[in-house]
Parts: C-alpha cells; structure tokens; sequence
C-alpha cells in the first residue's frame, strides 16, 4: 500500500528546511484511519490541490516503517516518514492520474485534496508502475525504498548480530557527533558472510553523489584519510580474516570518512570500538563498547582479567597524546578513551538510535575498581548500574566530542590508521574509525566549529547558503537538487 500526505504549499515551504536537515517527518493521523496490515508503506508527500487546475507536484518520497505509529492521544497516533528523499525529476500528480486505470483514477485524484489518503492494494501498484515510468532516477529512488522499507530485526544472542548491533551503535555515535542524518544508516540488511563488518550491509543509494561506497583496493586520491591502511588481505597466518568498508557521508559541508574494519571471525570477537577523528583539531576519543545484560536487574558485568587487560591497552592508546601548547588544544582532562557500557532490548531493530548506557573514562574505571562500591558478594568486582553513581549519558558525551572538550592533543592520520588495524588485529575488536572533515570552501576552523555547535539556527542558515550557492549553478539533468541534506 501507498500512503499520499497532502500539504499546502506554504506548509512545504514552512518545513523544507527540516526535511533537509532530519531526512524524517512526522504526521498525526485519527487512529481508525490507520492501515491494520502492519507491512511498511512508501509515502508520497505532495502539494495540496483544491482544484483540477493545481497540478500537484510530487515533493518528497519516503517510507512508513511502522504503519500504525505510535499513539500520541486518545484517538490520534503518529507516524514518521524515514528515508525521506526529494523527488529527483518533475512529477504532477494530476497529469500522472490521466495514466492510470479508470478505477483508480477517482481514488488517486481525490488524495491530492485531503491531508492523508492510504490508498489500497490496487490504487498502490497502479500509482507506483506510473511513476516509475515517469523517469529512470525515480524508477531507482522507488526500488530502494521498497528493498530499504523493513528494517532488519537482529538477535543479541546471536554472535553475528550482537556484533553488528555494536558496530551499528559505535556508527550512529559517530554520526551524532558530526551532524550526519541518522537516516542514513537505516537503509540496511544482513550481510551475506556473517563475519563481514556491519557497512558491508548498507543498502546503496541510487544516484547519491553524498555516498560514495568502495574497498580499500579502490581508494580515492591523495586526500582520502584511509589510504595508509594498504591493501586488504584474506587470511593471515592465524587464520583471521581482514575486511575493511569504507563509506563517505557528506551533509551540509561536513564529510565523515568511515571505515570499518574486521579482523577475526565474529566468535573471536572481543568486542567494538569507535574511534572518532576531528581532522581540524588532529584529536581522536575511543570509545570501547562493553555489552551488559538487557535484565533490568542483572546490568552490570564482572571485572575479569580481559576487562583489566582491555584497560591496560587503552591506557597505552591514551599515550598518543601530548600536553596541550595552545588554547585551542586544551581539554578537560587528559583522558581520550572511554569504556560504554549498554544494553540492548531483545527486540532491538537496526535502527533505534544511540543504546542506551553509560560512558567511563578508563581513569574513572581504575578509581571505581579500587572502591568497595565494585565489591562484589564472593569479592570480585562488578561494574555496572548498580556500582556507579556518576557517569556521562549519550547526549553530555557526544556535547563534549563535538566541542572538542575531550579527546587526544596532536596525533596524525597517520597513527590513527595504525591504531585501527591494531585494534582490529591484535586485540580482537571490530573496529569503526570515523573521520570527520570539512570540505570545499567551508572547511572547518575550530572557531567555526564552536560556532556551528552553539549558534541557535545555524544548520539552517548552512543549508539555505548552499542551496543558493547550487541554484546558481546549471543542475546535472537527473540529478538531485540539494544532495548534501
């Protein structure tokens, strides 16, 4: 089925700029209205007509995840919009009509007068052949949203998936703090090899010039941050496997390089780091992730040799770093890493956003273990929710990354991609290394960088500069208008 939102063209205008920026929108519609059939649903936002002689431009495509939304009143519920992409060529609604069989003709025209129209079975396959007609970019956009609509559920207690729900945590961090659309990781599905990193799954992106998908064999030119790590190999003397995905994902100026690396099967695996790069500031936070049980009652994990073997390699990690000799290079404190501690729902999806958990820095930890607050009943030590009164939550660690208040003080691309192979070989991790850059004539200064993260309405005012700077510009025929939202 096809869900049709009709808008008023002072309502597009009014939210443009929010669809550009959140990739999602979302509707409250009357509960009885709602589909009972739970399956995913492409959504058609259009321009409202009140009469025959509006043509109605189709404005934005997007996918209905979950048909039934959430209840938001007694009788409303909301439903969101994901995956929302700008229609990439011309389409009016009312001269598509003309091209549809007579019995779906009055039903489609008459969506394009009301707020919210889910169109049945028939309507919805008629609708969709004639748009995919329309033009050979659209055809692409409508088959990567049917194959992108149902998101893919994993299972923690497969080794497989509770790595890739990491690796998809330590992503979605990653996008957080660059200022990257969530919504671009959503469109994903289980890898074919079950050791294979959780970017090998991404569904690619027809005609997306943000995303650029490749293997370390095919790397871009002399700027491309990965470049160092050399050419993948299949099986080492210990019989580990080594892969390495590498996305580029561009928004509103910024580029985050992300590569991810495996280098054991994933029963070897001893668990996910994020290592986060902001190239102006050549400063870096690792975050190693530590799974706790989802049971409200048991979240916190013993402290065994591993733990405290872990701690000892992430103590030498913090030594890349070197005193602070300018304003600009002074933190907090001098801890770049971090152990997370999170769970994870047994129903979890791939994309529910950051997991929740607690962030520590590795000094903190050695303090917490040398405190009887760890003391366990036998006495060994626990660490978890239970044993800790302090720590940061997903939005105070990500506001001190982007801010540049933590992290390590002049270590070089160079020692980051070392660092990542190393994780991933020597210490058994999946790996997720995100660079973030700032490209073409807004590359980004540290003073700019405060200035985005703290000017109330400054994404807006980005977006709305590139969006002139690129009308002044002849568009590519097929091309999106405004790609980088």
């Amino acid at each position: 089925m096809v869900y049709v939102i009709a808008l008023s063209e002072s309502e597009l205008d009014r939210i443009d700029m929010d669809l550009r920026l959140k990739q999602f929108f979302t509707k409250t519609i009357a509960v009885d209205s709602l589909p009972r059939d739970p399956n995913p649903r492409i959504t058609l936002l259009v321009q409202r007509s009140s009469t025959s002689r509006q043509r109605s431009p189709l404005v934005w495509l997007g996918v209905v995840r979950q048909p039934r939304g959430e209840k938001v009143a007694a009788v409303d519920s909301r439903i969101t919009v994901e995956l929302l992409r700008e229609c990439p060529a011309p389409v009016f609604m009312r001269s598509l009509v003309d091209q549809l069989p007579l019995q779906s003709r009055e039903v489609v025209t008459g969506s394009l007068g009301r707020e919210v129209t889910i169109l049945e079975d028939s309507e919805s396959e008629a609708l969709l052949v004639a748009l995919a007609q329309e033009h050979e970019k659209l055809r692409q956009l409508l088959d990567f949203l049917g194959e992108a609509a149902a998101p893919e559920r994993l299972d923690p207690r497969r080794p497989e998936d509770a790595s890739w729900q990491e690796q998809y945590e330590a992503a979605r961090l990653g996008f957080a703090i660059g200022g990257i659309p969530p919504a671009r990781l959503a469109a994903w599905r289980r890898p074919a090899d079950r050791n294979q990193p959780l970017l090998a799954g991404l569904i690619k992106e027809p005609y997306e010039s943000a995303l650029i998908e490749h293997d370390v064999r095919h790397l871009l030119g002399d700027e491309h941050v990965f470049r160092s790590l050399g050419p993948p190999y299949e099986t080492s003397a210990v019989g580990s496997s080594f892969r390495c995905d590498i996305h580029v994902f561009e928004h509103l100026g910024r580029r985050i390089e992300m590569a991810n690396v495996n280098a054991s099967d994933v029963e070897a695996r001893l668990g996910t780091d994020l290592i986060y790069y902001h190239e102006a500031t050549q400063s870096f936070v690792l975050v190693q992730y530590k799974r706790l049980p989802h049971e409200v009652d048991a979240r916190w994990i013993p402290v065994d040799k591993r733990l405290r073997s872990q701690l000892d390699r992430l103590e030498r990690v913090a030594a890349l770093s070197r005193p602070a000799g300018m304003p600009h290079e002074w933190r907090l404190g001098p801890d770049p890493c971090f152990v997370k501690l999170a769970y994870w729902p047994l129903t979890e999806t791939i994309d529910p956003g950051p997991a929740p958990g607690m962030y520590l820095s590795v000094p903190y930890v050695r303090l917490l273990l040398n405190d009887d607050a760890t003391l366990g009943p036998s006495g060994g030590r626990r660490l978890g929710y239970p044993q800790v009164d302090r720590y940061l939550t997903n939005t105070e660690f990500t506001a001190l990354v982007k801010n540049g208040l933590v992290g390590t003080v002049g270590t070089t691309i160079e020692q980051l991609a070392t660092l990542g192979t190393q994780r991933a070989e020597e210490d058994n991790m999946s790996v997720i290394i995100a660079v973030e850059r700032a490209t073409g004539p807004l590359r980004e200064t540290v003073k700019e960088r405060h200035k985005r993260n703290h000017a109330q309405g400054y994404d807006k005012a980005l977006a709305n500069r590139l969006r002139r700077q690129r009308r002044s510009t002849p568009p590519i025929p097929g091309q999106q208008m405004f790609p980088e939202a």
